[in-house]
């Protein structure tokens, strides 16, 4: 399986941020926004990648990523966007890189807690269609939304006004080599766009679509909001993991103080050296337990 990250289009939500540079390169948190898609496929065990992108900026992808070293990975690939058509418009510039692999396609604003690497292997053993990730969200209207009945899906519905459901399709999405061929007939939408949730009815249509639903933590990045969201998700993430690391080291020092004071102690009597090791462990103890 090949991966595709798509980092192309204005950002217009997001100006006057991204009238000097490309959304995805945007900070969030202590990384640029690109690099959270990108890891996202390196976690799943994807090495195979192409970023495509557009704009004044798209440059500054091949400076900023260069090989992709600081990924595990041997090289990355791009590709450019000419103007801006849609996600689908975006992906069928992947058509000569995935030549007949099925891929696994993030769009560039996507952040996640978890991993897709599960989602994955049950995609591989799928072996044809698509599969979609699905994830409860607050503000559905603002996605492409799925109709469900009886736990399956009969339509996917892009931003609806009056949503008929809580979730909304990630912009994380596995498909096999077809795709393009049903990126070729679609038509623009009212918003004069090649729409990706035309490209997952397709397979529903014809009945290959699958779908789980994601573990953790979904944002994308957008919006001021969203993007205020994911800096703080991120920053939680990574500050979660601080204390937990902070007392193992602790205690691995306590413990080494508590041996150097034992093998230290003067010679006394056996109730005195009961009495002094007491007093010795128990500041030490203390600071551990607060």
């Amino acid at each position: 399986m090949k991966g595709v990250v798509l980092a192309g289009g204005t950002g217009s939500r997001l100006h006057p941020l991204t009238r000097v540079t490309n959304k995805h390169l945007l900070p969030v948190y202590d990384k640029p926004m690109i690099y959270y898609p990108l890891q996202t496929l390196v976690d799943a065990g994807i090495d195979d990648i192409l970023i495509v992108t557009g704009g004044s900026s798209a440059g500054d992808f091949l400076r900023l990523l260069r090989n992709g070293k600081d990924f595990g990975l041997q090289r990355l690939n791009f590709a450019y966007q000419e103007g801006e058509g849609g996600i689908a418009d975006a992906l069928r510039l992947a058509e000569s890189f995935a030549r007949d692999h099925s891929i696994c396609v993030v769009l560039g604003d996507n952040i996640i807690e978890g991993s897709v690497r599960e989602a994955k292997q049950k995609f591989d053993k799928q072996r044809r269609g698509a599969k979609i990730l699905l994830k409860e969200v607050r503000d559905p209207e603002r996605f492409g939304v799925p109709v469900l009945e009886n736990g399956r899906i009969v339509r996917i519905e892009e931003k609806p006004k009056v949503p008929a459901s809580g979730y909304a399709v990630t912009g994380i999405y596995f498909y096999d080599p077809s795709v393009f061929d049903r990126i070729r007939v679609l038509k623009p939408s009212d918003r004069k766009e090649y729409e990706i949730t035309d490209v997952n009815n397709s397979y529903l249509l014809d009945g290959h679509l699958t779908y789980d639903i994601l573990d953790g933590w979904w944002t994308d990045a957008g919006t001021f909001e969203s993007l205020w969201r994911a800096g703080n998700l991120v920053r939680e993430k990574a500050l979660s993991a601080t204390p937990a690391a902070a007392l193992s080291a602790w205690i691995y020092v306590t413990r080494r103080l508590l041996m150097r004071s034992e093998a230290a102690m003067p010679p006394f009597t056996s109730p005195q050296r009961a009495t002094w090791t007491a007093a010795s462990r128990t500041p030490l103890l203390s600071c551990v337990a607060t």
